[in-house]
């Protein structure tokens, strides 16, 4: 749906996009994340005919950047960070506006307008006026507007930008459901967590040049260090020695262990203990412990997510 080879952007001596290569199919959720002057929206606005790239190739649906401009713009639905609106119209008329634009018609056009309404729960709103719209609201709006002309690809640039905790979780949660009525969607944000929820791959930018391009799965395997685990126990040990501080028991017996780099005692019920590097299976941790005779409550790893992933691999560095 969406392949780019090669693909750059040259501003005098700054690269705004280096050698990208990207390739997404149908229903995939990629999500682009990147420091601010990283190359997001350079990229996005290419791929919508927008901006010309230096060199490089682009396609969407397989239709050309530079052959198939008017083809391509008819498959896509792209949303910008910040967008115009006219705020003296009201929701419907503002939706029935840029749905004569696409050339959609009577009650065609009145149907989809309303769908895309309900699609997007505002269809309470749709005598209200643009200009009363909360920010998470009119963001909902933009979705919609993008959306009417049922775009087989969708270009969102922080669509999630600057919104409340509930207006974000809205967005996730319409986004899944594009996802499953089979739109292809890029999706740029600073909301890393979230990303991981929503989206299926991951492209970390920086600087222009795209250092990750994989599944969730894979980038989250990439960061993975020497692991760290936290181990809570019973205040009810069986044995008596183990009654009074079953932590530091505990730590006695692991940190002989070939697996064990340290332990930390954090607690009387609660202790650390970073791995050696490389190391993924310590089962033998809880079996020799149970053994023993302490009584384990939980066992749990460091979570490795997207925020790790990002500031692992990335500097802060912009073009």
């Amino acid at each position: 749906m969406i392949q780019t080879r090669d693909l750059t952007k040259v501003y005098g001596n700054l690269r705004a996009i280096d050698s990208l290569d990207i390739s997404l199919g149908e229903r995939d959720v990629f999500g682009f994340i990147g420091p601010n002057g990283a190359g997001k929206t350079t990229t996005m606005k290419i791929l919508t005919t927008l901006l010309e790239p230096s060199w490089g190739e682009a396609s969407v649906c397989g239709y050309s950047i530079y052959t198939n401009s008017a083809e391509l713009r008819r498959v896509i639905g792209y949303m910008p960070d910040f967008f115009g609106v006219y705020e003296d119209m009201k929701v419907i008329e503002y939706l029935e506006f840029f749905a004569a634009a696409y050339r959609i018609r009577g009650e065609k056009r009145k149907k989809r307008c309303d769908e895309m309404l309900e699609l997007v729960d505002l269809g309470y709103k749709r005598n209200a006026l643009v200009t009363s719209l909360s920010r998470g609201m009119t963001q909902r709006l933009g979705l919609a507007r993008v959306l009417l002309h049922d775009p087989q690809v969708l270009l969102l640039d922080e669509p999630a930008s600057g919104l409340d905790p509930r207006a974000r979780i809205e967005i996730r949660t319409l986004l899944k459901e594009l996802s499953k009525m089979g739109k292809t969607i890029m999706v740029s944000s600073h909301i890393l967590p979230e990303l991981a929820d929503v989206c299926n791959k991951i492209g970390i930018i920086e600087r222009g040049k795209l250092l990750v391009n994989a599944n969730v799965e894979e980038v989250l395997r990439q960061v993975r260090r020497a692991g760290r685990i936290h181990l809570t126990f019973s205040e009810k040990q069986t044995k008596e020695e183990f009654q009074k501080n079953p932590a530091e028991n505990a730590a006695k017996i692991t940190e002989t262990l070939e697996i064990v780099q340290a332990v930390e005692v954090n607690a009387p019920l609660q202790l650390s203990i970073q791995l050696k590097d490389g190391i993924e299976d310590y089962s033998e941790i809880p079996e020799l412990l149970i053994s023993t005779g302490i009584r384990l409550l939980a066992i749990h790893e460091d979570e490795i997510n997207l925020e790790t992933a990002f500031m692992t691999l990335t500097r802060g560095i912009t073009s």
